[in-house]
């Protein structure tokens, strides 16, 4: 069994070995154009790109092919979970304080070919989230919810330390990996048959529709797909103030393979990947744009 062992990784060594990444393109948007830009999402054509901005983390939105950013939302915190829905068009959440300091949050769609906003779930308080579902796109509050379509398709959730699996309107809730702290950043994988969450205190992990675990990335936060076989993610450490690195990772996702994308040094964090792009912010807020080449 030992020397069955070590010839399992010998394999998976010279698998990963024989693996090369190229960066191919790598350059900086909206330089002196936009102020510090954070929690980036591109869409699926990796030609639209959401952004918080501002004090507030207002929601803008900046068009790649046409070169032309737009403002979404002013509204408190609206660029910090925001997300392109599968028809295109963007849901997020705003958050207000009334004068007893209570936090409301409101869901609203931005129209991108109307450009327009419309609210779909008023005001409540409490935490309200969003599910995007390969047909459709809920907004979940404590005491109401909207969604888009009354089949969400195939969608993945997360409430404490439990996946909320959805497929063909059949939920299916789980908890895969030990976590007193909760999971975050759920996705599913561009075909939809895997799924990618981070469990606090223990890392990134893919599981099936099931919810059986299917690889453990490592301890590495804010993972998104790259593709069906890769994954974006952010390695940083902190000393319990701030951090002191950060850089975007590349990952297999069956847990064989890693590969350093920017260096510690460069404070890179926040990444988000699409159809072949990735872009990444950094500590200062400066939004960055690679593409690169894998040689399997």
């Amino acid at each position: 069994m030992k020397h069955l062992l070590l010839s399992i990784l010998g394999c998976c060594a010279l698998l990963a070995s024989a693996q090369q990444v190229t960066v191919v393109k790598h350059q900086r948007l909206l330089q002196g154009v936009e102020g510090p830009a954070y929690y980036p999402v591109l869409d699926q054509s990796g030609t639209r790109l959401l952004f918080a901005s501002g004090v507030d983390y207002g929601l803008k939105l900046y068009d790649m092919n046409d070169d032309v950013v737009t403002r979404i939302s002013s509204e408190r915190c609206a660029g910090i979970d925001a997300g392109f829905g599968n028809d295109g068009d963007v849901y997020f959440i705003g958050q207000t304080m009334n004068e007893n300091n209570l936090i409301y949050r409101t869901g609203y769609r931005y129209n991108v070919k109307k450009a327009a906003t419309s609210v779909v779930l008023e005001a409540q308080h409490g935490a309200v989230n969003r599910e995007m579902g390969t047909r459709g796109v809920a907004i979940r509050g404590p005491h109401k919810s909207y969604v888009s379509s009354r089949n969400l398709g195939t969608a993945v959730d997360v409430k404490g330390s439990n996946l909320i699996i959805t497929v063909n309107g059949k939920e299916h809730t789980c908890s895969p990996v030990a976590s007193y702290a909760g999971y975050l950043w759920p996705s599913l994988s561009p075909d939809g048959t895997k799924v990618l969450f981070y469990a606090a205190g223990a890392g990134a992990f893919v599981t099936d529709l099931n919810g059986k675990v299917l690889a453990s990335l490592g301890n590495y936060e804010m993972p998104c797909w790259y593709d069906n076989d890769y994954v974006v993610a952010q390695n940083a450490t902190d000393d319990g103030h701030q951090f002191t690195s950060s850089q975007i990772m590349l990952l297999k996702a069956d847990g064989t393979f890693c590969h350093e994308l920017t260096r510690p040094t460069s404070m890179s964090m926040q990444p988000t990947s699409a159809a072949g792009k990735i872009v990444y912010t950094s500590i200062d807020g400066n939004l960055y744009l690679m593409e690169i080449s894998i040689n399997d």
